[in-house]
């Protein structure tokens, strides 16, 4: 009985530490329409936005939806990403960024008629590196690894198995925003839902280093 108990107990607090997670982040360009449930975030994403400097098109917008928090140092994000992507360009996923000149956003994007996992690395112009996938895809899970000064981006269709799709550079010992967006820079917006969100600190490495050669 007593085990039943703290099972229940512990699967609650699990499920309010999510939702703590969600409640201490806050919004850039926030969507009109947008819900916390259940330790998952869902929002309508705003029609005409999304984050892009310079490179090939010759414009910058930064007008996308990003909920975000606050890291310093070396950590893990991961999150899940559900989409009802419908227009050319339609896109979700994790960004990390430091400002509207150097930033990494990293999901899923729909481009003429085809699903595409899709990086985009800022350091003042953006670039855009794409993998096509062969088929739709229910979900799919991101996420990004800071170790020094780059970021590891991997993917997973089941959130055990992850392959890596990029490796960037990002300033290092400098606080950076950490969430999920969601961009439709072409279409009237679609519905997106995130979940198992959740950002694991790291110990540093440099320290680590020094550690194992000064035992």
């Amino acid at each position: 009985m007593r085990k039943g108990l703290l099972l229940i107990m512990l699967g609650g607090f699990m499920l309010n530490l999510s939702a703590q997670t969600w409640n201490k982040m806050q919004w850039f360009n926030e969507p009109e329409n947008w819900s916390v449930n259940d330790g998952s975030l869902t929002m309508f994403v705003t029609p005409q936005t999304d984050y892009w400097r310079i490179s090939h098109y010759g414009f910058t917008v930064d007008d996308a939806p990003f909920y975000y928090g606050e890291y310093g140092g070396e950590f893990e994000a991961t999150v899940k990403i559900t989409g009802d992507y419908k227009a050319r360009f339609d896109q979700a996923g994790l960004m990390i960024r430091l400002d509207n000149e150097n930033y990494i956003k990293a999901g899923i994007e729909f481009v003429d008629g085809k699903y595409n996992l899709s990086v985009v690395v800022t350091h003042h112009t953006s670039d855009w590196s794409v993998i096509r996938l062969d088929r739709p895809v229910e979900a799919i899970y991101i996420k990004a690894v800071r170790r020094l000064d780059a970021i590891e981006v991997f993917y997973s269709f089941d959130g055990e198995e992850y392959v890596m799709m990029r490796n960037a550079w990002m300033q290092d010992n400098h606080p950076v925003k950490v969430g999920v967006m969601g961009a439709s820079p072409d279409g009237e917006g679609f519905e997106v839902k995130f979940e198992e969100f959740k950002v694991k600190h790291l110990p540093d490495a440099r320290r680590l280093k020094w550690l194992e050669q000064n035992k």
